[in-house]
């Protein structure tokens, strides 16, 4: 890089960015790089300097936040060109916008070798201080709206991990009440096959069936109302945990030889009900569903905790071994009860999640043959 022209104007105002844009100048002639950061310092921008092609490359492949290249073809060793091949070629750094600067030639062939070799723009020397920075200017909005797609991807990236996760939760809290249901329709259905049913017991059945349906329905419309809000969106409410635990066993249907306990009295608490729900259903699901005793019997209770209360779920089925307990969060992995083996996991992945949100933790105090007490705080 040899001269510049005269001409001079203000250098125009630049708005501070958080991730200031970074200009790597590559030049042989320290006084020539010196002369072209002042002339495109806004204030707001950083300089990296580097005197031959082989330091260049080593700024642009250390360094990330490079969003422009102005790089002297001239210079010894290895000139522009050959420094822009590299950096096409390297995944890390081909993204980044090039500007080769020179004063050899003018003639159309040589300006489309600079681009074959990955140039976007070309300036010739004598540079034009105008046109010079009117150029970086634009680079400088193009790399701005650059950043702001790559973090509109990582925040839909980011979104499509959470509906996935909300997908599972929707599929696995709806699958147990539905279940009940089917499993009740299925149990009048055999036995009016087997027997005449009376008018009080068929109207005894309709009424539960009626009543899960609009448990169910309700729970839909909490969890559709829970889709369309954030988590800042999300309201608070006051919740009675006794009304939300007779509710949950109710829709959960358990067999005739599993009896739920509720200690009382149990607090209130202003809280998100939805997500308390989840919680509860899940580990009261589990509870329910791997029980092998011919009378099963599952106790709910809490402790204060100061700024938490500790529920916990104790029952008196098999237990669980060290091994399975150490697949018990795990996403996708059965816990090891045969007769259960479809068991995904997604259920208990999200109760460790949810109640880790409230800043709390989670326990399970087990033994195989011992029953199981799972233990959970939850913030009032």
């Amino acid at each position: 890089m040899d001269a510049f022209s005269n001409s001079s104007c203000m250098i125009p105002p630049s708005t501070k960015q958080s991730n200031p844009f970074t200009i790597l100048l590559v030049d042989d002639r320290d006084e020539n790089l010196l002369v072209l950061e002042e002339l495109l310092d806004n204030g707001h921008r950083q300089f990296i300097k580097a005197t031959s092609g082989n330091e260049a490359l080593k700024y642009a492949l250390r360094n990330d936040s490079i969003g422009l290249i102005m790089l002297d073809v001239q210079m010894p060793d290895m000139d522009g060109f050959e420094v822009a091949k590299f950096l096409k070629t390297n995944p890390k750094t081909r993204d980044i916008s090039i500007i080769f600067v020179t004063a050899i030639s003018k003639e159309e062939q040589y300006v489309l070798k600079g681009f074959e070799e990955g140039a976007v723009d070309y300036l010739a020397k004598p540079l034009d201080s105008h046109v010079t920075r009117a150029k970086v200017n634009v680079f400088e909005q193009l790399w701005l709206y650059q950043q702001a797609l790559k973090r509109s991807a990582a925040d839909l990236a980011t979104i499509n991990k959470q509906l996935e996760k909300f997908v599972y939760m929707v599929a696995h809290d709806l699958k147990s009440p539905l279940t009940g249901l089917v499993t009740l329709l299925h149990l009048v259905e055999s036995m009016n096959d087997s027997r005449p049913i009376s008018q009080k017991e068929l109207a005894d059945y309709v009424g539960d069936l009626k009543e899960a349906g609009y448990h169910l329905s309700t729970m839909i419309s909490n969890i559709l109302t829970y889709s369309r809000q954030s988590i800042e969106q999300q309201e608070s409410e006051n919740v009675s945990i006794l009304e939300l635990l007779s509710q949950t066993r109710h829709l959960l249907f358990p067999p005739k030889h599993i009896q739920i306990f509720i200690t009382e009295p149990m607090p209130m608490l202003y809280t998100k009900k939805v997500k308390l729900q989840q919680v509860f259903q899940n580990i009261l699901s589990n509870a329910i569903k791997y029980n092998d005793k011919a009378q099963g019997q599952i106790d709910i209770g809490h402790n204060d905790k100061g700024d938490f209360i500790e529920f916990f779920v104790r029952d008196n089925g098999p237990g669980m071994t060290d091994e399975q307990q150490a697949h018990l969060f795990r996403l996708f992995q059965p816990i090891g009860h045969s007769q259960y083996e479809s068991s995904t996991g997604v259920g208990l992945n999200i109760l460790k999640m949810l109640v880790e949100e409230q800043g709390g933790a989670l326990r399970v105090i087990t033994a195989p043959g011992a029953g199981c007490t799972v233990l959970f705080d939850w913030r009032k």
